[in-house]
């Protein structure tokens, strides 16, 4: 890195930023008790307000929102007259997966091949001290230029909207000059980037009834109505044969025309197995960034271990399809219900339930806090030019701040490059990258703290 004081001043303060990262990753902060217990959650919540109170931050609070769960809020006055820059990230985290497959314990971060692994390490509690660093940075070097705000999110992963509807409720609390969002990533690891679109997306889980209880299948089988197989044939519906997604009514044909994704580094970074081929048909940014997407995420059927020559006489699927700007995620909703009532077999008896729903987001990369950006990870990145590009994943959180506060600019960010493998198992965080986005966000608020005082 280059000898910019910020930057120095990060580079001491990365022994810290590790130790408190450590404490963080421990939480089992998943936003789902019947997965870890909600106490799991609020002793995460209380370190990141604790975190917030010993940097000078008022009005720190936990607040509950509607899905139950609590978010953070800091309020850390500037100089008079200055802009209000609001931070965000999330405490709340994915489920491990599998911890047998965790070369490490997932709520120990560990340090192994140059990356921090564990569970949140880069998604997102890894953003919290992201802005802990830059926040450091600046008081050791003349002083925080904004005023801040800092709102820390508790059930972003849950996607059940408790922080947009309490932002809703409380217009006023949130309202910021710009907004930086730091839960997006570079698009791979050095190459400074900002996210410019944000797929949207709708959780919904489907349930098919068949037969009043399970059958033998010698007996019956042949005639009696399946409920699993009609199950796999609905879903085998939401996909053309090349792995199109196949929503009635729902365009698939899409372009993207800004940064591109080389289909071999996308095999490489999505550990795609030999001779195993990519789905869908246009680029790879077409297929991710601008495009419809339908993941079977769940199943509820019988375990194979144990399993009985029963007829099923009930099924149950959760299903996520994500949506690119450009389609409201409403209307994507009711045509997946749609979809799935038409193209259910048999007469199968049909229930949907939706789960979660969040906006697809365009942020405008023209304004002129992303030229404060460019400038500051210029120079973090040394001389490298901040590049956008899109997301595939979805942060609902986007639009609510948008129409609430249509005046702000909102910036994407964060460490979640394609190395840092989210939401999968031996999730890591480079410790180059939280320390070079730590330093372009400190210079970003100093840069537009000289921007508005023109």
């Amino acid at each position: 890195m280059t000898a910019h004081p910020i930057s120095e001043t990060v580079a001491s303060l990365m022994p810290r930023a590790k130790a408190e990262l450590t404490e963080l990753v421990a939480f089992q902060s998943v936003a789902d008790p019947a997965v870890f217990p909600k106490s799991e959650c609020e002793a995460a919540a209380s370190w990141v307000a604790d975190a917030l109170r010993a940097e000078g931050f008022q009005d720190v609070a936990l607040l509950d929102t509607p899905d139950g769960t609590q978010s953070v809020y800091g309020f850390l006055p500037g100089p008079a007259g200055a802009p209000t820059v609001l931070l965000y990230a999330h405490y709340d985290v994915q489920p491990p997966l599998d911890e047998s497959a965790w070369v490490s314990p997932p709520f120990e971060l560990t340090e192994r091949d140059g990356r921090w692994f564990g569970r949140g390490s880069a998604d997102c509690k890894g953003g919290f001290i992201m802005h802990l660093l830059a926040l450091r940075a600046l008081k050791a070097n003349g002083g925080v230029p904004v005023s801040v705000k800092v709102i820390a999110e508790g059930s972003e992963e849950q996607g059940t909207g408790g922080l947009e509807q309490y932002a809703q409720a409380h217009p006023e609390l949130l309202v910021a000059d710009t907004i930086v969002i730091g839960d997006t990533g570079n698009f791979r690891v050095g190459l400074p980037t900002v996210t410019s679109t944000l797929r949207g997306m709708t959780m919904l889980r489907v349930r098919l009834d068949t037969l009043e209880g399970n059958l033998h299948s010698g007996q019956f089988g042949g005639a009696a109505p399946d409920a699993l197989a009609a199950m796999i044939q609905l879903l085998a519906s939401l996909r053309a044969e090349d792995g199109t997604t196949t929503v009635d009514g729902l365009t698939t044909d899409e372009k993207w025309d800004g940064l591109q994704y080389p289909q071999e580094q996308f095999r490489q970074d999505a550990k795609v197995l030999d001779g195993v081929e990519l789905i869908g048909t246009g680029t790879v940014a077409d297929r991710i960034w601008a495009r419809p997407a339908v993941t079977v995420i769940g199943i509820d059927c019988p375990a194979v271990v144990g399993a009985t020559p029963s007829v099923q006489s009930s099924a149950r699927a959760q299903i996520s399809l994500r949506v690119p700007p450009g389609v409201d995620a409403g209307e994507a909703t009711k045509l997946l219900t749609a979809h799935l009532r038409a193209h259910a077999p048999w007469g199968a008896r049909v229930a949907v339930e939706q789960v979660g729903q969040g906006q697809p987001f365009r942020a405008d990369i023209t304004s002129p806090a992303y030229t404060a950006m460019a400038d500051a990870m210029r120079i973090a990145y040394e001389g490298q030019e901040m590049q956008s590009s899109g997301m595939g994943g979805s942060i609902p959180l986007c639009n609510a701040l948008s129409e609430l506060y249509p005046e702000a600019e909102i910036l994407l960010i964060g460490l979640s490059e394609p190395e840092a493998q989210i939401h999968a198992v031996n999730e890591s965080v480079s410790p180059e990258e939280l320390e070079r986005l730590s330093v372009a966000e400190a210079l970003f608020l100093r840069n537009y703290a000289a921007s508005k005082a023109v």
